[in-house]
């Protein structure tokens, strides 16, 4: 089967590639939970991140994405990543990324133009509406920085529980699904909503490639058993 999705992916005019947690998983990107590690193992993340969390507690939770933030930079893309960035690179305007992950790996790889729904932790934006005085640049030192004029705060550019995803973001991925012919469903579990439901809005076929079952198999047209470091180089190469 893997021969045949090669075949697809050859005549495609637009894929559309969707890849969630498993996607980093080889380049030993820590999952969400499994970061939990030292003195951070007595807490929930679903406990830290949060705006509320943020707002009572902001240097313990600005603390907790340092600690993450320095896990991931010590990790590198691995070989699924290189080849979307290649494939992207050797045939410009075919295919589009769209990820669920913060890690920022796609953009390291190569990778332009990543629709990351949830946003990226090696960025930052401000908590509340930027007034005038609140420059990023000039950010008073701190956990975390802040406006020194009106004590405005700098937090992690990541989608929080309980908030939106970016509207923008979001509508460019679904309007890339309905216009493309192939979807890609790699490394993601498929029970996070709305990035589960982008494979329901293409009108062409869709590949699942994941290590263990998902609950968008049964919507697929094949499903490869295997991680993307090992499938997506096979699947992506000319």
């Amino acid at each position: 089967m893997a021969e045949q999705v090669r075949e697809w992916v050859r005549a495609a005019r637009h894929v559309v590639v969707l890849t969630g947690a498993g996607m980093s998983a080889e380049s030993g990107v820590p999952t969400f939970r499994d970061s939990q590690t030292g003195l951070w193992a007595k807490f929930d993340p679903q406990q830290l991140a949060t705006e509320d969390a943020f707002r009572a507690n902001p240097a313990m939770v600005w603390d907790w994405y340092a600690h993450r933030r320095e896990a991931i930079a010590k990790v590198q893309p691995n070989a699924g990543h290189r080849a979307l960035a290649g494939f992207a690179q050797r045939h410009p305007g075919r295919l589009t990324l769209v990820t669920q992950n913060v890690d920022g790996l796609h953009q390291r790889a190569g990778s332009e133009g990543v629709l990351a729904l949830h946003g990226n932790i090696a960025q930052d934006r401000w908590l509340d509406t930027p007034r005038n005085c609140c420059n990023a640049d000039a950010a008073a030192a701190g956990s975390p920085p802040y406006c020194d004029r009106c004590g405005n705060m700098r937090r992690p550019a990541v989608v929080w529980f309980g908030e939106m995803l970016p509207v923008d973001v979001l509508e460019a991925a679904e309007a890339a699904a309905r216009r493309s012919d192939l979807m890609l469903v790699v490394g993601t579990s498929g029970m996070v909503h709305p990035a589960a439901g982008l494979p329901r809005l293409t009108q062409g076929r869709v590949v699942v490639i994941n290590p263990g079952d998902t609950v968008l198999d049964a919507a697929a047209e094949v499903v490869l058993r295997g991680t993307a470091a090992t499938l997506l180089p096979k699947l992506l190469e000319d």
